[in-house]
């Protein structure tokens, strides 16, 4: 369907979509819908300051002075010779991204993307617009959480477009550092993608090195005879790995194909770079799952020290009432004679016998010493 009506066809839809959306939903709150104005720019119909982060040209691998408007920075995008122009979003509605859509011609399918987020890692291209999802993540230790943001990414001959949904920093700070070098390497806007790329991966082994300070306190509480129980922290901890490999691992067979050169429309000269992005990618994927087997390990070993324990615990429960049972039979005894002979009949023959005493204390003892010897020799005593 796509090759049928071009990247064009799908955005002309799109943006119709978006239209009629907007006027319904004016309709259904009784207000008068505004006729059709200037194409959304920073003083259009849909305003963009809210979720402009930064918009600039590079020319000659430097920073141009100043930030463009969005009519701006489409016309620059038109003109720049030897540079491009990057524009960065931050959590646009569909209307304002819509906007964006329109001026650099980006496909309908991807921009649908870029505004639902909840993306898994991937690279498409769509004609000539690269488009690449990366999830940052960060690790917030004292709650042993990790927070997975998105950032989609629309590459063209002349523009970059980030979208970037959540908290993180990542895009700001490589526009900062990208800034601050004053020299943009060779490659344009894949080389954006490669320095974007490269923290982001860096962002990930940080990470997977606090995990591993939080796994090895977890194996010496269960392996350093804590008595606590840790099932519940390896869970939740395995669980946040388990998220964490979910950002990871889908973005390895993207970045593989960029460091082969084989992404029509990026420099070949970026390809080595993205070589060594890959490699650190595969390390960090290779000790999440060391993370998961060996979590995996740690939880059965705990299962297994608990249920050991318990069973602990029961044996001497049981040896405790087999004692109680044992004396409790021992007493029972005495108890009875005496309760029989502690009724008070007239006709009670042995009452009257001369040794009749010390016959029962006789027959009590051996029957207490029986007793005794009969549980001891079972092991209840």
């Amino acid at each position: 369907m796509r090759g049928l009506f071009g990247v064009r066809g799908w955005l002309l839809r799109w943006v119709a979509a978006v239209g009629r959306v907007a006027v319904r939903s004016a309709l259904s709150a009784g207000v008068e819908p505004a006729a059709a104005g200037p194409r959304a720019t920073g003083g259009g119909a849909v305003p963009l300051d809210g979720v402009v982060a930064d918009c600039a040209v590079y020319d000659g691998g430097r920073r141009r002075s100043g930030r463009l408007t969005l009519p701006e920075a489409r016309r620059a995008a038109r003109t720049v010779r030897d540079g491009f122009v990057w524009l960065g979003l931050v959590e646009p509605t569909a209307e304002q991204i819509a906007a964006v859509a329109a001026e650099f011609e980006l496909p309908a399918l991807a921009v649908e993307d870029a505004v639902k987020a909840h993306q898994r890692p991937k690279l498409e291209r769509y004609g000539d617009v690269l488009f690449v999802v990366v999830k940052p993540v960060r690790y917030i230790d004292h709650v042993e959480i990790v927070e997975v943001d998105e950032v989609a990414v629309f590459l063209g001959q002349k523009f970059v477009v980030t979208v970037r949904h959540g908290d993180n920093a990542v895009v700001g700070r490589v526009r900062r550092e990208l800034d601050a070098d004053g020299d943009l390497p060779a490659g344009g806007p894949a080389a954006v993608l490669h320095r974007l790329l490269d923290t982001v991966v860096d962002g990930y082994a940080e990470v997977a090195a606090q995990i591993d300070v939080d796994v090895s306190d977890i194996e010496v509480q269960v392996f350093g005879g804590d008595p606590s129980d840790h099932s519940e922290r390896i869970y939740k901890l395995k669980r946040e790995v388990l998220q964490f490999r979910s950002a990871v691992l889908p973005l390895a067979p993207a970045v593989e194909e960029l460091a082969a050169g084989r992404v029509r429309g990026v420099d070949p000269r970026t390809a080595e770079h993205f070589r060594d992005v890959h490699d650190h990618l595969l390390r960090v994927g290779d000790r999440i799952d060391g993370y998961d087997n060996l979590l995996t390990g740690v939880l059965q070993a705990d299962l297994a020290r608990v249920a050991v324990q318990q069973n602990r615990a029961a044996a001497r429960q049981s040896e405790d009432v087999r004692k109680i049972s044992a004396w409790a039979a021992i007493a029972l005894v005495p108890t009875a004679i005496a309760g029989i002979y502690g009724m008070n009949f007239d006709n009670m023959p042995e009452l009257h016998t001369r040794y009749g005493y010390y016959v029962v204390l006789a027959a009590i003892v051996s029957a207490c010493v029986g007793l005794y010897v009969l549980f001891r020799r079972r092991g209840w005593l």
